[in-house]
């Protein structure tokens, strides 16, 4: 088994050569793009959301636009990415949030973004590094999973897991490191392609692993 050090570096520089390149997987134009399709995400697939979205933003791709519209036709639209009636209700006010507090901008701050509705702080950590640039790291339940498939955490929940993740990684790699586990548990880590004994990452960093490693829920 690998100490901890060691496996941080392996996985960096394995993640690095799979996945130089780390195109964000919503289709999006600017931050309030991003900001409505990674809200859609929320218990949805990215694919979902990038076959939902031309239609959304054919009707609104700004605020002013967004907000003039009904939650109903809004609804109607998203239906397909689920939860649509708490989604579209979200959409709607956050929209009108941004005209009446942030002239129609979306904020570059990460509790400014977190007090508009429906918008958490994972969707705002994504957002922050995605839109602007800013180092965070969005964990998600996959996330959760590979970090301790992987040793890099023992947290019960993904608040834990972000504060374990930032503190083992330098900084200037969190925005793309959050999509490099991402696409290297989408392709090689599933959630029921392996359990912690199939991959080359989870082999790796504890080839001597004899029963499936269990997720602590996030």
């Amino acid at each position: 088994m690998l100490k901890k050090a060691e496996r941080v570096a392996y996985i960096l520089e394995r993640l690095q050569e799979l996945y130089p390149e780390t195109p964000v997987p919503l289709d999006h134009t600017d931050p309030f793009t991003l900001l409505v399709a990674v809200l859609l995400s929320a218990q949805c697939t990215d694919e979902r959301v990038n076959q939902v979205t031309p239609a959304l933003f054919a009707l609104a791709d700004n605020p002013a636009d967004m907000a003039a519209l009904d939650v109903e036709q809004i609804r109607e639209v998203i239906r397909p990415c689920g939860l649509s009636p708490q989604k579209s209700k979200a959409i709607k006010r956050l929209s009108e949030m941004l005209l009446e507090d942030h002239d129609g901008e979306v904020p570059e701050d990460m509790e400014a973004l977190e007090r508009l509705p429906g918008v958490g702080h994972k969707t705002a950590s994504v957002v922050m590094s995605q839109a602007f640039g800013v180092p965070a790291f969005p964990v998600d339940t996959h996330i959760h999973r590979l970090a301790q498939r992987w040793g890099l955490t023992s947290g019960k929940n993904v608040t834990q897991t972000e504060r374990d993740l930032k503190r083992l990684f330098p900084e200037e790699f969190w925005n793309r490191l959050h999509l490099q586990i991402i696409f290297y548990g989408r392709e090689f880590c599933t959630a029921r392609g392996c359990d912690g004994r199939v991959c080359e990452i989870c082999r790796t960093c504890y080839p001597e692993r004899k029963h499936p490693k269990k997720t602590l829920k996030a």
